[in-house]
C-alpha cells in the first residue's frame, strides 16, 4: 500500500489528468505569422497569417483560414471574408490561382517542389482578406468527432458568423473595418445567407462584438436552380455548342435533357459521364501543383497545419457530408436590396456553370428599377473606352456593367471563365477595386 497522503494522490492524479489533455486535446494555438513559404524565394512581401478558429466545441470543429493583410492601409482598408464555393472547396485555391498574393510559376516548372511567385493583382492590394476553408471538412479545416464533419448550408453560415466574431475577437484592430463577405460558384448560395444572418445577429440578437458589415459579393453565383440550369443551356445554344433541333428538345423535355448531362449541376456530378468530365478538369495540370504543393510535410509545417488532423490534402473535398438545405437566394437578395446593403454580382461571359444568362434573368426576376443602363467599362489592359461613342467596335470594349436601384451592381468580365480572377486577375482587381471605393465601374 503506498504511504503517499491521500491529498497528495489526489493532487498527483489531478496532474497526470491535466498533462494528458495537454498532450492529446487539440485546443486553439495563437495565430502563426508566417515570413517565409517553401517554394518562395526569400522573406514574404506581404503580410500572411493563418490559423484555426473552433466553431463548435462539442464536435471539436474547427476551421482553418489564411489572412493577409492589405498591402495600402491595413488599418483603414476593408475586411473581406472569401469563400469558395464546391461546397468543399479549399481557399487556398482562391489564393494560388484567382485573386491571392502568390501564384505558381506554372510555366518554368518541371518537376519536384513547385516554386511560388508574387501576383501583382493580387486584391490584397485594396482590402485585407480572410480566405477561409469553409465548410468543415474542406482544406484544412476538421472535426474530432464524425458528427462534426456532418454540416449544411444553414450550418455552415451559422459557423461562419461564430467564425467572424471570434476571430475579430483576438483581432480587435479590425472591428471598424468595413466588412464585405463574397467569394464564387456554389458560395453564392451561402454569400447572402451569412450577409442577412450577420444583418439579424446585429439588429436582433445584439451579441458582442457587432459586424460592421458593408456588402457583399459574388461571381459566377449558384443562386437558384430553375434560372442556373436553364442559363446554362441557354448559354450552350449561343455559342453555337447545341443545335436548334437539340435545344428546342431541350426546352421541351428538360427533364430528360438534365439526366443526360450535367445539368448545371456541376458541383454534384447527378451521373458518371458528368462526374468523368468535372474529374478530367480538376486534375489539369495547373491544379496538380497545388496537390504537391499543399501535401508537402514542410509547406504543413510551415503552414501551421496540427498534426492528424488531415490526411491528404484535396482541392475540392467533394465527398464531406454535406445537406443542401437552402435551395435557392432569391428572397434573401431581395431582404439585402431593401436593406440597401451595397452589392456586386460578377460573370465570366464564358463560363458554362453558372452563366451570365441565368445570373441576368435571376437579377431581373427582383424587379429592380436600373440607375445606369448597361454600358462598357475601361479595361485596365486597353485603351480608355469612349462612352459618349455611338459605335463600339467590340475588340475596343473590355467589359459591360450596369446599376439598379438599392446598390446592386452588375458586371460582365469578357473572355474569363468560371473562376473569373483566375482569367482575367488585372480586369478583376480593377473592377473589386472600384466597388470597394463606391465609384461607379
Amino acid at each position: 500500500m503506498s504511504t503517499m497522503p491521500t491529498m497528495a494522490r489526489f493532487w498527483c492524479s489531478l496532474l497526470l489528468l491535466w498533462l494528458c489533455y495537454l498532450v492529446l486535446s487539440p485546443v486553439d494555438s495563437s495565430p502563426v505569422a508566417i515570413m517565409h513559404l517553401p517554394g518562395f524565394d526569400g522573406p514574404l512581401p506581404f503580410s500572411l497569417e493563418t490559423g484555426y478558429v473552433e466553431v463548435d466545441e462539442s464536435n471539436g470543429a474547427h476551421l482553418f483560414y489564411y489572412f493577409v493583410e492589405s498591402e495600402k492601409d491595413p488599418k483603414r482598408d476593408p475586411l473581406v471574408l472569401w469563400m469558395q464555393g464546391g461546397p468543399g472547396c479549399s481557399s487556398l485555391s482562391g489564393i494560388l490561382y484567382e485573386m491571392g498574393p502568390f501564384r505558381f510559376d506554372i510555366q518554368g516548372y518541371r518537376r519536384g517542389h513547385p516554386t511560388l511567385l508574387y501576383r501583382p493583382e493580387t486584391w490584397t492590394k485594396v482590402s485585407n482578406i480572410i480566405f477561409i476553408d469553409s465548410p468543415i471538412g474542406s482544406g484544412f479545416s476538421y472535426a474530432t468527432t464524425e458528427e462534426g464533419f456532418k454540416s449544411s448550408d444553414t450550418k455552415a453560415v451559422k459557423m461562419q458568423v461564430v467564425f467572424l466574431k471570434k476571430w475579430l475577437h483576438e483581432h480587435p484592430q479590425f472591428l471598424s473595418n468595413p466588412l464585405y463577405v463574397g467569394g464564387e460558384s456554389y458560395s453564392g448560395m451561402i454569400i447572402p445567407s451569412l450577409a442577412l444572418e450577420i444583418h439579424l445577429s446585429n439588429k436582433e440578437s445584439g451579441e458582442e462584438p457587432l459586424l460592421n458589415l458593408k456588402g457583399y459579393f459574388a461571381g459566377n453565383p449558384m443562386t437558384a436552380d430553375r434560372f442556373d440550369s436553364a442559363g446554362t443551356i441557354r448559354f450552350f445554344h449561343g455559342m453555337g455548342i447545341l443545335s436548334d433541333e437539340l435545344y428546342e428538345n431541350a426546352k421541351k423535355f428538360y427533364p430528360q435533357f438534365a439526366k443526360e448531362s450535367c445539368g448545371g449541376n456541376y458541383s454534384d456530378p447527378p451521373n458518371a459521364l458528368c462526374r468523368e468530365s468535372i474529374q478530367a478538369i480538376d486534375n489539369r495540370d495547373t491544379y496538380q501543383l497545388s496537390y504537391v504543393w499543399a501535401n508537402d510535410e514542410g509547406v504543413r509545417e510551415s503552414l501551421g497545419i496540427r498534426q492528424g488532423t488531415k490526411g491528404e490534402w484535396k482541392r475540392c473535398a467533394l465527398d464531406i457530408p454535406y445537406t443542401r438545405d437552402i435551395t435557392s437566394t432569391l428572397e434573401i437578395h431581395s431582404r439585402l436590396r431593401r436593406e440597401g446593403y451595397p452589392a456586386l454580382i460578377y460573370n465570366g461571359d464564358h463560363d458554362s456553370v453558372f452563366s451570365f444568362v441565368g445570373t441576368q434573368a435571376w437579377i431581373r426576376s427582383l424587379n429592380l428599377s436600373i440607375t445606369d443602363d448597361w454600358r462598357p467599362w475601361p479595361s485596365p489592359s486597353l485603351e480608355p473606352i469612349n462612352l459618349r461613342a455611338k459605335c463600339l467596335h467590340p475588340m475596343n470594349v473590355g467589359r459591360f456593367t450596369t446599376s439598379y436601384s438599392t446598390n446592386l451592381t452588375y458586371a460582365t468580365v469578357k473572355g474569363a471563365g468560371h473562376t473569373t480572377p483566375e482569367y482575367k486577375p488585372k480586369e478583376c482587381l480593377a473592377m473589386f477595386a472600384k466597388w470597394l471605393s463606391g465609384e461607379p465601374l
